[in-house]
Protein backbone atom coordinates (compact mmCIF):
# COMPACT_ATOMS: atom_id res chain seq x y z
CA UNK A 1 0.00 0.00 0.00
CA UNK A 2 1.38 3.42 -0.91
CA UNK A 3 2.07 6.09 1.66
CA UNK A 4 -0.72 8.30 0.25
CA UNK A 5 -3.27 5.49 0.52
CA UNK A 6 -2.16 4.64 4.06
CA UNK A 7 -2.42 8.31 5.01
CA UNK A 8 -5.89 8.59 3.46
CA UNK A 9 -7.00 5.44 5.29
CA UNK A 10 -5.73 6.83 8.57
CA UNK A 11 -7.57 10.10 8.00
CA UNK A 12 -10.78 8.23 7.17
CA UNK A 13 -10.40 6.02 10.23
CA UNK A 14 -9.86 9.09 12.40
CA UNK A 15 -12.95 10.77 10.95
CA UNK A 16 -15.05 7.64 11.50
CA UNK A 17 -13.71 7.30 15.05
CA UNK A 18 -14.51 10.95 15.80
CA UNK A 19 -18.04 10.63 14.39
CA UNK A 20 -18.73 7.39 16.24
CA UNK A 21 -17.43 9.01 19.42
CA UNK A 22 -19.78 11.97 19.00
CA UNK A 23 -22.74 9.67 18.28
CA UNK A 24 -21.96 7.52 21.33
CA UNK A 25 -21.67 10.65 23.44
CA UNK A 26 -25.05 11.95 22.22
CA UNK A 27 -26.76 8.58 22.68
CA UNK A 28 -25.14 8.20 26.09
CA UNK A 29 -26.50 11.57 27.19
CA UNK A 30 -29.99 10.72 25.95
CA UNK A 31 -30.03 7.37 27.78
CA UNK A 32 -27.87 8.31 30.77
CA UNK A 33 -25.18 5.81 29.83
CA UNK A 34 -21.48 5.99 29.14
CA UNK A 35 -19.40 4.25 26.48
CA UNK A 36 -15.85 3.27 27.41
CA UNK A 37 -13.06 4.11 24.98
CA UNK A 38 -12.61 0.48 23.95
CA UNK A 39 -16.29 0.22 23.01
CA UNK A 40 -16.14 3.39 20.91
CA UNK A 41 -12.96 2.13 19.22
CA UNK A 42 -14.55 -1.26 18.50
CA UNK A 43 -17.67 0.33 17.02
CA UNK A 44 -15.53 2.70 14.93
CA UNK A 45 -13.34 -0.14 13.60
CA UNK A 46 -16.36 -2.29 12.79
CA UNK A 47 -18.02 0.65 11.04
CA UNK A 48 -14.90 1.38 9.01
CA UNK A 49 -14.52 -2.26 7.93
CA UNK A 50 -18.20 -2.53 7.01
CA UNK A 51 -18.03 0.66 4.94
CA UNK A 52 -14.94 -0.67 3.18
CA UNK A 53 -16.81 -3.88 2.37
CA UNK A 54 -19.81 -1.87 1.16
CA UNK A 55 -17.59 0.22 -1.12
CA UNK A 56 -15.95 -2.84 -2.65
CA UNK A 57 -19.33 -4.54 -3.17
CA UNK A 58 -20.79 -1.43 -4.80
CA UNK A 59 -17.83 -1.17 -7.16
CA UNK A 60 -18.24 -4.85 -8.06
CA UNK A 61 -21.98 -4.41 -8.74
CA UNK A 62 -21.34 -1.45 -11.04
CA UNK A 63 -18.47 -3.23 -12.80
CA UNK A 64 -20.64 -6.34 -13.29
CA UNK A 65 -23.26 -4.13 -14.98
CA UNK A 66 -20.46 -2.67 -17.15
CA UNK A 67 -20.81 0.78 -15.59
CA UNK A 68 -18.22 3.04 -14.07
CA UNK A 69 -20.71 4.76 -11.77
CA UNK A 70 -22.49 3.24 -8.78
CA UNK A 71 -26.26 3.66 -9.10
CA UNK A 72 -29.13 3.73 -6.61
CA UNK A 73 -30.02 0.24 -7.77
CA UNK A 74 -26.56 -0.96 -6.68
CA UNK A 75 -27.17 0.51 -3.22
CA UNK A 76 -30.57 -1.21 -3.02
CA UNK A 77 -28.93 -4.49 -4.02
CA UNK A 78 -26.30 -4.06 -1.32
CA UNK A 79 -28.92 -3.27 1.33
CA UNK A 80 -30.82 -6.51 0.73
CA UNK A 81 -28.68 -8.14 3.46
CA UNK A 82 -30.55 -6.13 6.08
CA UNK A 83 -34.35 -5.89 5.88
CA UNK A 84 -34.48 -2.71 7.97
CA UNK A 85 -31.75 -1.01 5.90
CA UNK A 86 -33.34 -2.18 2.66
CA UNK A 87 -36.73 -0.76 3.68
CA UNK A 88 -35.15 2.53 4.75
CA UNK A 89 -33.22 2.91 1.50
CA UNK A 90 -36.27 1.97 -0.57
CA UNK A 91 -38.35 4.62 1.24
CA UNK A 92 -35.65 7.26 0.77
CA UNK A 93 -35.32 6.36 -2.89
CA UNK A 94 -39.05 6.77 -3.39
CA UNK A 95 -39.01 10.12 -1.54
CA UNK A 96 -36.18 11.40 -3.74
CA UNK A 97 -37.93 10.24 -6.90
CA UNK A 98 -41.11 12.01 -5.82
CA UNK A 99 -39.19 15.22 -5.06
CA UNK A 100 -37.51 15.05 -8.47
CA UNK A 101 -40.87 14.59 -10.22
CA UNK A 102 -42.32 17.56 -8.33
CA UNK A 103 -39.35 19.80 -9.14
CA UNK A 104 -39.61 18.84 -12.82
CA UNK A 105 -43.31 19.71 -12.82
CA UNK A 106 -42.56 23.08 -11.24
CA UNK A 107 -39.78 23.89 -13.70
CA UNK A 108 -41.85 22.79 -16.70
CA UNK A 109 -44.75 24.86 -15.36
CA UNK A 110 -42.49 27.89 -15.17
CA UNK A 111 -41.34 27.31 -18.75
CA UNK A 112 -44.92 27.08 -19.93
CA UNK A 113 -45.87 30.31 -18.18
CA UNK A 114 -42.81 32.09 -19.62
CA UNK A 115 -43.67 30.83 -23.11
CA UNK A 116 -47.24 32.01 -22.64
CA UNK A 117 -46.03 35.43 -21.46
CA UNK A 118 -43.73 35.74 -24.49
CA UNK A 119 -46.54 34.84 -26.86
CA UNK A 120 -48.87 37.34 -25.21
CA UNK A 121 -46.25 40.11 -25.38
CA UNK A 122 -45.77 39.45 -29.11
CA UNK A 123 -49.47 40.02 -29.73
Amino acid sequence: MSVDKEEADQRLKAAVHYTVGRLCQRIGEEHRREFCRQTVAAIAETTFRECDTFAKDLEAFARHAKRSTVSAEDVKLLARRSTALSNHIQNKSEELAQEQRESRKKSSGKRKSRDTEEEESKE
